[in-house]
């Protein structure tokens, strides 16, 4: 019978956490406080899906384009969420509408170019 799954631990940077007050702000702000709830519920729920499954996201296409393979994705579009897995630890580094300039915003926030 096998064990229970493996449960990895994941971690926000700090940069993650202010990716999602910023989201949620903006929501709020240009639309409503209750779409800006929903909006940061699923993007929690996303973040946490990684506890049990963090090899399920696929590569940023702006990285892979550049070889690396350092960092993967899952999405609640239009949001990206960004980590990294380390050993028994997710690190999320950043939460973004996928909208933007994702390949110069992945290039100063995680590659500090």
């Amino acid at each position: 019978m096998p064990g229970a799954p493996v449960r990895f631990e994941v971690l926000l940077t700090r940069g993650a956490e202010q990716d999602l007050e910023s989201l949620h702000d903006y929501i709020a702000d240009f639309d409503c406080v209750a779409n800006a709830d929903r909006v940061l519920d699923r993007l929690v729920q996303a973040v946490q899906s990684l506890q049990r499954f963090p090899e399920r996201g696929n590569y940023p296409k702006e990285l892979l384009e550049l070889g690396i393979k350092d960092y993967r994705q899952v999405a609640f579009k239009p949001y990206r969420v960004i980590y990294r897995v380390a050993g028994q630890r997710v690190y999320i580094h950043l939460i973004v509408d996928g909208r933007r300039d994702m390949r110069t915003l992945l290039m100063r926030r995680l590659l500090g170019a």
